[in-house]
């Protein structure tokens, strides 16, 4: 949890951000962070599939090689919501950064 909160912390540094900002910023970064906590729940739950699967696949039991279909069907739903979310994430962060770096538009 902690290089979470280090790497939103670099990258508002990289955005120039890191002085706090505008009042919507702060609920920009919680949004990242809350995103953040999404994309490391399904990567643990991905890490808990992957270890069914293999000990699914080692017992050679043709029941625990069946249920692999489906859990690897999951498997590939999950990468599907991570991709997702990262680009989510992609967006938000770009659009906050050209908002910071280009001129106000609000006569500003």
């Amino acid at each position: 949890m902690e290089d979470r909160r280090n790497l939103t912390k670099r990258a508002a540094a990289a955005a120039g951000l890191e002085n706090g900002g505008e009042e919507g910023d702060t609920e920009l970064w919680k949004g990242f962070d809350q995103s953040f906590r999404q994309v490391q729940t399904v990567l643990d739950r991905n890490r808990s599939l992957i270890q069914q699967v293999n000990e699914n696949h080692q017992s050679r039991i043709p029941d625990n090689m069946a249920k692999n279909v489906a859990l690897i069907q999951e498997l590939n739903g999950n990468i599907s919501k991570v991709v997702s979310l990262y680009s989510d994430l992609n967006s938000n962060f770009s659009t906050l950064f050209n908002n910071h770096r280009s001129p106000s538009t609000n006569g500003g």
